[in-house]
This record gives structure tokens, C-alpha cells and sequence, in this order.
């Protein structure tokens, strides 16, 4: 049997981290393979030979080909009885995000009703090699399939050692493989990307705490939706007013707005429904999914307590309000049916709260970031779970107590806070309504902060000065539940380190390079001709080098410490919680058959903005100098070499 690659590795436990990984090829192949939006199963039993060689003929194998396919997938194998051979049989529909010719899926699958992959693996436990096999068929446009048996293969897993294995690619016809570049990937592809990633899998044993991708959504109208609105709202990257980044946000949001029309759909058809369902966007923050939303036909507006820039190129079709949501029976929306909470800050818990107040009818989808409480900060209790798992096991713990069948999904976006909340329908009857609002108010009474404890400021003093005079007699007639909230500040103060005096962050530069750069003095770090790349630090030991007065300062900044460190790239290289000092030289000699990645896009664009317009921190402190050539450092080597700046200045980012 021919053998493409092979790879060796060790792991402790057994073959079950190789299945975990073969089940994420299977059922995820988007996760590596970034051509395909996801597969579609469709078909899943047990079959023995007679019934395996019956759907080789359905797939236009004639007998001798059905043949020689049963004899690639059982090379190797030794059984006394050929018919007592059992597969666990699927058929998965590959779902890409564009073909091979770059055109989009919605007219891909038009051209091509459907590609099949027909998945087999053995179900025996006594075999020292465990594999799994993938027939690709396709279906012609007059619905004919054919099996494509130049590119049948399969992965093996061989036990060499009680704890080491070799995981190999195996193909029945090497010397014919097709590749579409979607479907069927490239053969240095399969062993240079996929093998590699199977194997981390396997031996990484890791689970998520979360649901997979789009669990709630058929994918291929999700892929179908994504890529419409992809084209038709891409030009808002080139007009851009905010001082975010257009990429992100843009479409990021054009997923959402994916997943919520999908969603939405669903919910049509389920239910009958021929009227598109009514929102409103809670924290909108700058609108554009507001603005997708309302162009795709859905009724709607979005609140948000600040006016972004951008708000003025949507059009008078997109609604957007400027005011502080304070919630209470002046912010409750009766005739809506989904309230959204996209990155809502301190309006999260209050979403389920509100929606389920505001009819019986009224859902909710929300999409939490930072973790706010109904009144402050969330305050961390299951130090067992990660914090981000903790927040969303409390959102759904608020849903649930508001009354609501609370479901859970992953969105696609690019961002690594991107777990949803969903709440389509209510778990009591609507004659039940008095009983589910007397426990809601409960919940919430129950989450409001001890005596003593401050709830987060705010400098919205009439907003304060109004829950201080009247929240005790607002509470009583029940108009003012939220007494005590308090919305975010208007004017949204920069809490990046940025603002930080100069003078203060340099000190605590130098302070934090000198001893870096002492940590390798006995190693040969003052060695002449040597240059000293300093040693390393975690982050904890770099705040033990700093006074209590300059770490309270850093507190108040977002990120602290580590955004300090982060902000000044050019002397820090921050990985995995430690700290080391920044070699440009690796930058700078790199060969040129890696550059282009990634990582060098990045590095690149630390220091677009800084050609000769700072000075080189290297140049001036470092007992060495810097380890570049003036004429190869991207900073100045002394005022000769320094230029003006031609960079606008930086301006405040908002949220959103």
C-alpha cells in the first residue's frame, strides 16, 4: 500500500486521543481546512462487506473496482471470515466557502449539486493498527454519482511501544490524485498540515467547555447568507470612520448579522411566520449590525448611550437612538420581538431581564464580553472554571431564571469571546406570568451588593442624583427595577496605558530591561562582540520589581502591567506570560523563504508608523547598543538620523 508520510510521536494514554482527532477531521474540517465552511452529515450506520461492496456498485464501481477498493481498506488485516468485517459508515456533505475558481458557495452549489466523502473505520479494538478511510463521490448535475477513486485514502495509527506511535497517510492512487484546492486539498498539504495538526490533537487530550461552531444553524445556509453579505458590505473596510479596526469590525458583524438572519429564518419556518421579526440592539455600539439588519427587511433600532461617527453614512433607514439605557419600566419594549445584546458591557444580565418583562412573546440573543453583574463587576466564585466559562454559566443562570429555555452556541467570528446566548421560548405558560415574575424579582434582589460595597461610578451625576432621591420609591411602585445600575460614562475614558506620563512608563521600561539584561551577566551576556539578549521573566516576577505606588497606577489602566509591556514593542517581546527583550535581529535576517506569514504581517506592522521617527531604545540603553545597522533599524540611531513624523495623532478608541 503506497505511504505518503509518516509521522512518530508519544502519547501516555491510548488510541482514544487519535479517534478525538479523526472525529475533528470529520465533523469539522473547516478547523484546519480554511477553504470550507463545514460538512453536513447526512447519513450514518454500520455496514458489513456485502453491504459496503453494494454501495461501491450504487457509486458506479463495477465489480473489479469494488474489489480492488475492499482490498485497499483491508490491507493489512487478517480475517479468518471476510463478511465478519463491520465499518461505521457516514456520508458527509462538504460545505466550502468558495471553489476552486473563486466564485462563491451559493453559486458553487448551483454547478455542483453536492460532494459526498463516505467515511469507513474499523470497529475492532485487537489490531495494532487503528485507520479510518475516506471515498470521495461526487453527484453530476443530472444526479449520476461516481466514486473518485484517484483520490481514496487513509490515515493509520500504528503502535510501535506501549507510548509510541506512528501516525501514517496512506493513498490507493498517489500518481492520480486530483486536487480542487477545496474539496481535495494538495498532497503536501495532507502531510504537511493535516498530519501534523492530527497528531497535536490527539496528543493535546482537550476538550472545550463549549458547544461546537454554529450548533443551532444549518452551516450551509449559514455559508450561503455569510458570503452574500460578505460581498455586498465589504466596502465598508475602505470607509471606515473609527479608529478601530475595519476588518474585525465589519465582519465580524456581517457574521452576526448571518447567524441572527439564519437564525431568524428558522424560526419563520418553524413557526409559520411570513413577517420578518422586529429588534432592537441594546449597546449598539456603531451600528453596523443594526444597519445589516435593517437593510436585509428586519424592523428595527439600535440604543447606545454614545453617538459614534459612523452613524451619519448608514442613511435615515438605519435607527439610531443616543441614550443611557437604565433598565426599568422606561426601557421595556412590548411590541419587539428579539432584543440584542452584541459586546453589551454592564447590560448583559439585564438583556433576559428585559426581554422577558418586555412581553411573553420577546426573546433575546446575546453575545457576552466583559463580565458585568447587575451591578457592578462580576465577581469571580468557581475558580475551578475558566473566568470567561464562569460569566456565561451566570448569564445562563439569569435566562433560566427569567424564565427562558436558554440555548448555547459558538459563533464564527474573529474574536476569542464569542460564545452566545439564545433564548427562543419560555419554559412556564403565559397564565404562569405572575409566578415567574415574583422569582425573577427574587433573582435579582438576591444579586444586589451587601451593605458597604460600592457599585461602579459613574460620571453621569444627574443619572446618580436621580437613583439616590427616588430608587427606594421607584422600587416600591416597580418602575425602576434596575435601581442602583449604572450605565457606562458618556465620555469613555483611555484606560490603555497610553495616557500614562512618559517620563513614568521610560523609568519602568529601563527598570525591567536592566534586569533582564542582568539575568545573563554570568552567562557570558558581557562577553566583548557578544551582544546580550538578556534573560526571561513571568510577568508576576516583573511586578516584584516595581514599587506598590506604581503598581496601583497600573491597576486602573486595562491590562495593567502586561499592556505596558506589550505597548513598548520595539524593547519586550510578551509570549505566554513571559517576558524577554525584543532581538531585531530576527526580524531582519530572516530568510526570505519565511517571510510573509502571519507573524512577519504583524511584526511589520508594529513598525510601519515608526520608520526614523523614535528614537532606538537599544542605541541609547543598551550596554551593547543596538545588535542592527543604523541603516537597518527601523528607529534613529541619535538626532541625525531622526525624521519628523508624518503619522496623525493617536485618537481615543472606543468600544464597538
Amino acid at each position: 500500500m503506497p505511504k505518503l508520510f509518516a509521522i512518530k510521536f508519544t502519547e501516555q494514554s491510548n488510541t482514544g486521543g487519535f479517534w478525538s482527532a479523526i472525529d475533528v477531521w470529520i465533523k469539522k474540517p473547516h478547523v484546519v481546512n480554511k477553504r470550507l465552511c463545514g460538512v453536513k452529515e447526512t447519513q450514518s450506520k454500520n455496514v458489513g462487506c456485502e453491504e459496503l461492496r453494494n454501495i461501491l456498485l450504487t457509486h458506479g464501481s463495477d465489480t473489479s473496482e469494488s474489489k480492488d477498493v475492499l482490498t485497499f481498506l483491508n490491507s493489512g488485516v487478517e480475517l479468518e471470515h471476510d463478511q465478519e468485517r463491520l465499518w461505521s459508515f457516514c456520508v458527509r456533505t462538504f460545505i466550502p466557502k468558495v471553489n476552486c475558481y473563486g466564485t462563491t458557495v451559493f453559486e458553487y452549489s448551483l454547478m455542483c449539486e453536492s460532494v459526498l466523502c463516505v467515511i469507513f473505520y474499523s470497529t475492532f479494538s485487537d489490531f495494532n493498527t487503528q485507520r479510518v478511510s475516506f471515498l470521495p463521490v461526487e453527484e453530476s448535475e443530472e444526479g449520476t454519482a461516481s466514486l473518485r477513486k484517484n483520490n481514496i485514502y487513509q490515515i493509520h495509527l500504528l503502535a510501535e511501544k506501549s507510548d509510541e506511535w506512528t501516525l501514517e497517510l496512506h493513498l490507493m492512487r498517489p500518481d492520480n490524485w486530483f486536487s480542487d484546492g477545496v474539496a481535495y486539498p494538495k498532497l503536501p498539504w495532507l502531510s504537511g498540515e493535516l498530519l501534523p495538526k492530527l497528531v497535536r490533537w490527539a496528543t493535546e487530550s482537550k476538550t472545550s467547555e463549549f458547544k461546537s461552531t454554529l450548533s443551532l444553524l444549518p452551516v450551509e445556509k449559514y455559508s450561503i447568507m455569510y458570503q452574500r453579505l460578505k460581498d455586498k458590505y465589504k466596502e465598508m473596510v475602505k470607509v471606515w470612520p473609527e479608529v478601530t479596526d475595519p476588518e474585525k469590525f465589519v465582519f465580524e458583524d456581517v457574521a452576526i448579522a448571518t447567524y441572527l438572519l439564519v437564525l431568524w429564518g428558522e424560526e419563520r419556518a418553524v413557526k409559520g411566520l411570513t413577517v420578518k421579526q422586529s429588534f432592537v440592539d441594546l449597546g449598539c455600539g456603531n451600528g453596523l449590525l443594526v444597519h445589516i439588519l435593517s437593510n436585509e427587511g428586519h424592523p428595527g433600532k439600535g440604543i447606545d448611550v454614545r453617538k459614534r461617527k459612523i452613524w451619519d453614512m448608514y442613511g435615515p433607514q438605519t435607527h439610531l437612538e443616543e441614550t443611557a439605557i437604565t433598565p426599568g419600566d422606561g426601557f421595556l419594549f412590548p411590541g419587539t420581538d428579539w432584543l440584542i445584546g452584541n459586546h453589551s458591557d454592564e447590560l448583559t444580565p439585564w438583556i433576559p431581564v428585559i426581554a422577558a418583562r418586555s412581553s411573553f412573546s420577546c426573546r433575546y440573543f446575546v453575545l457576552p464580553c466583559c463580565f458585568f453583574d447587575f451591578y457592578g463587576k462580576y465577581q469571580r466564585r468557581h475558580c475551578k472554571k475558566s473566568q470567561y466559562k464562569e460569566y456565561i454559566d451566570f448569564i445562563s443562570e439569569v435566562s433560566t431564571a427569567c424564565g427562558f429555555n436558554t440555548e448555547e452556541d459558538c459563533l464564527r467570528i474573529p474574536s476569542t469571546k464569542r460564545v452566545c446566548l439564545v433564548g427562543k421560548s419560555r419554559s412556564y405558560q403565559l397564565s404562569d406570568e405572575p409566578q415567574a415574575e415574583e422569582g425573577r424579582d427574587k433573582y435579582i434582589q438576591g444579586r444586589q451588593p451587601c451593605s458597604g460595597v460600592t457599585v461602579r461610578e459613574s460620571n453621569v451625576e444627574d443619572e446618580a442624583e436621580h437613583h439616590h432621591d427616588h430608587s427606594e420609591t421607584d422600587r416600591i411602585h416597580g418602575t425602576n427595577w434596575g435601581a442602583g445600575f449604572q450605565p457606562r460614562e458618556r465620555i469613555e475614558t483611555v484606560r490603555n496605558c497610553a495616557a500614562l506620563p512618559r517620563d513614568f512608563v521610560d523609568g519602568i521600561v529601563l527598570r525591567v530591561a536592566t534586569s533582564l539584561l542582568g539575568l545573563t551577566k554570568d552567562e557570558g551576556g558581557d562577553v566583548p562582540g557578544t551582544w546580550n539578549m538578556g534573560g526571561r521573566l513571568s510577568v508576576r516576577e516583573v511586578a516584584e520589581l516595581l514599587e506598590q505606588e506604581t503598581l496601583q497606577v497600573l491597576k486602573k489602566e486595562c491590562g495593567g502591567l502586561q499592556t505596558l509591556l506589550k505597548n513598548n514593542h520595539q524593547v519586550f517581546r510578551v509570549e505566554g506570560g513571559m517576558v524577554h527583550i525584543r532581538d531585531w535581529r530576527v526580524q531582519a535576517h530572516r530568510p526570505r523563504g519565511l517571510q510573509g506569514t502571519r507573524a512577519d504581517s504583524k511584526r511589520k506592522h508594529l513598525i510601519s508608523g515608526a520608520l526614523k521617527t523614535r528614537a532606538c531604545w537599544f542605541h541609547v540603553h543598551h550596554p551593547h547598543g543596538c545588535p542592527l545597522q543604523a541603516e537597518e533599524c527601523a528607529f534613529a540611531h541619535g538626532p541625525d538620523d531622526l525624521r519628523p513624523s508624518t503619522r496623525p495623532l493617536k485618537k481615543m478608541k472606543y468600544s464597538n
